[in-house]
C-alpha cells in the first residue's frame, strides 16, 4: 500500500461526478432504551427517545459520495406519497440533483424501520412493493440515461430487488455505457446475477458470491474458485468479495487473487457497511488508482462505518485521518 497516492486519490474525489442507478429507500431509526420485559409476550419494551429519518438503500450510496467530497446524482423511483416528499427533503439537504427521481402512483416509498436499544438492533419493519416496475417508469429511467449519462465519470448500480434493477433497464445501460466507454461498479443480488454482465467490477459479500457462484467458500481455493466463477460468468473485468471479519479479496483477470484484512478495530454496526465500499471504490477507481488501492480505500472506508451504529458515512478527512 502507497499512503501518498490514496491521499492523494481522497484530494481528487471533488473532481468526480457518479451516478447511482437503484432501489432509493427511507430508512427510519427508532431510538431507545429497555429496561423491562413485557407481560403481554416475551419481547423487550422499548422507550422510545429520538427518531429519524435517513436516506438508505442507492440513496445511502449517494450520500457516501457526497460526504466524501464528490458529485453525484440518482436515479430511482419513490411513491407519490408523504414519505417521498421527506425524501425528496432528504436529497434537497446534500444539494443533490433530483430530476433522475421518478415519482409512481402504483407503490410506496419503500423504507426499513428498526428499532435500537443500547445500541443494538431490537426488531426492523419494512413497508414496500417490490417487482416489476410500470413501463412508462421504465421508460422514465431510461430516457434519464440518454439525457445524461455522458456528464458522469462512472456508474454505479445499487440494487436492493425492489425493482428499479431489470433486464430492460441494465439492456439500455450497458448500451449506453459501451458508447461513452464509462465504467459500471456494480452491488449486486444474487437472484438476477446475469442482469450484471459485462460489469466493470461486481462488489458480492460473500454470501452473495457464494449463492452466484455456486460455490461454498469455505478455504483460499473455494474462494478463488468462487471469484474465478463470477468473473467468467459475468465478463467482469475484476470481483471484490466482501468478507466481513475476514476483510476482502480481490480477483482481476489473469491476476493472483489479493486479500486485505479488515481494518476495522470494533463493528457495531454493519447496516450501510455495503453502500460505503461501493461509493470509495467507484472514487478510487474514477480518481487513477488501480483496482488494488481502490480496493484498500473502501476496505479502510468500510472500517470507519462499522464503527458507527446505524445507516453511516465515511467522510473524506475520517478517512485520510485513518489513512495516515
Amino acid at each position: 500500500m502507497n499512503k501518498k497516492s490514496l491521499l492523494k486519490a481522497i484530494d481528487r474525489f471533488s473532481s468526480a461526478n457518479i451516478l447511482v442507478i437503484g432501489d432509493i429507500i427511507v430508512d427510519h431509526f427508532i431510538w431507545g432504551s429497555v429496561s423491562r420485559i413485557s407481560p403481554e409476550a416475551p419481547v423487550p419494551v422499548v422507550n422510545v427517545t429520538n427518531e429519524t429519518l435517513l436516506l438508505g438503500g442507492s440513496a445511502n450510496v449517494l450520500h457516501n459520495l457526497y460526504a466524501l467530497g464528490a458529485k453525484a446524482a440518482i436515479c430511482g423511483v419513490i411513491g407519490d406519497d408523504p414519505m417521498g416528499e421527506h425524501l425528496l427533503s432528504l436529497l434537497d439537504d446534500i444539494d443533490s440533483p433530483t430530476d433522475g427521481v421518478i415519482k409512481t402512483d402504483d407503490r410506496p416509498t419503500t423504507k426499513k424501520s428498526r428499532v435500537i436499544a443500547q445500541n443494538q438492533q431490537v426488531v426492523r419493519v419494512d413497508r414496500e412493493q417490490s417487482g416489476q416496475l410500470k413501463q412508462n417508469t421504465i421508460t422514465a429511467i431510461c430516457s434519464f440515461i440518454d439525457s445524461h449519462l455522458s456528464s458522469f465519470d462512472a456508474v454505479i448500480i445499487s440494487d436492493y430487488s425492489k425493482g428499479v434493477i431489470c433486464l430492460e433497464v441494465m439492456d439500455h445501460l450497458r448500451k449506453n455505457l459501451a458508447k461513452h466507454q464509462i465504467p459500471m461498479i456494480v452491488d449486486p443480488k444474487p437472484f438476477h446475477a446475469d442482469l450484471f454482465r459485462d460489469a466493470t467490477i461486481i462488489t458480492p459479500n460473500n454470501n452473495e458470491a457464494q449463492l452466484m457462484s455456486g460455490v461454498i467458500i469455505e478455504n483460499e481455493a473455494t474462494l478463488l474458485q468462487a471469484a474465478t466463477t463470477l468473473l467468467e460468468r459475468l465478463n467482469s473485468t475484476a470481483v471484490l468479495i466482501t468478507r466481513g471479519e475476514a476483510g476482502m479479496a480481490l480477483l482481476e483477470k489473469n491476476k493472483p487473487i489479493f486479500t486485505i484484512p479488515t481494518v476495522a478495530k470494533e463493528i457495531y454496526d454493519v447496516t450501510g457497511a455495503g453502500d460505503t465500499v461501493i461509493a470509495t471504490l467507484a472514487l478510487g477507481l474514477s480518481s487513477g488508482l488501480s483496482y488494488a488501492d481502490a480496493a484498500t480505500l473502501a476496505n479502510f472506508a468500510a472500517g470507519i462505518v462499522v464503527g458507527k451504529v446505524g445507516t453511516a458515512t465515511a467522510g473524506a478527512a475520517e478517512l485520510m485521518e485513518l489513512i495516515s
